[in-house]
């Protein structure tokens, strides 16, 4: 006895997949998104985008570089973990006072420094 209903067949790796089978099925998928962030780490991650786009219109330097890696080790934090820890929040102040001879030239610097109450 021969049907004519459809057959699904999934073959591979299917780690962290999502699926919806059926006429009225309906998947939703979460994988890969970040974590909830609040208003105060949403505002850090806007001004530290902000600051780390600014950066592209300078000289390079030995500062700049320095602050560049820690704005992007903040954004990446703040951006898997829906905030910037206290250790990460010192070392981006440290770095932003090293940098100041580069920063008088943003207003995204202030922006950044204000928000970490400095």
């Amino acid at each position: 006895m021969a049907t004519n209903e459809p057959s699904v067949s999934i073959g591979g790796n299917v780690e962290r997949s999502t699926f919806a089978i059926g006429s009225h099925a309906h998947a939703e998928s979460h994988h890969g998104t970040s974590a909830p962030r609040d208003e105060a780490a949403e505002e850090l991650l806007k001004a530290v985008r902000e600051l780390r786009a600014d950066l592209t219109r300078v000289r390079q330097s030995e500062e700049a570089a320095q602050l560049d890696t820690a704005l992007a080790e903040t954004e990446d934090e703040i951006s898997r973990t829906g905030r910037a820890g206290e250790g990460r929040l010192q070392r981006l102040r440290d770095v932003l006072g090293d940098a100041q001879t580069v920063l008088t030239l943003f207003a995204s610097a202030g922006a950044v420094a204000g928000l970490l109450g400095m």
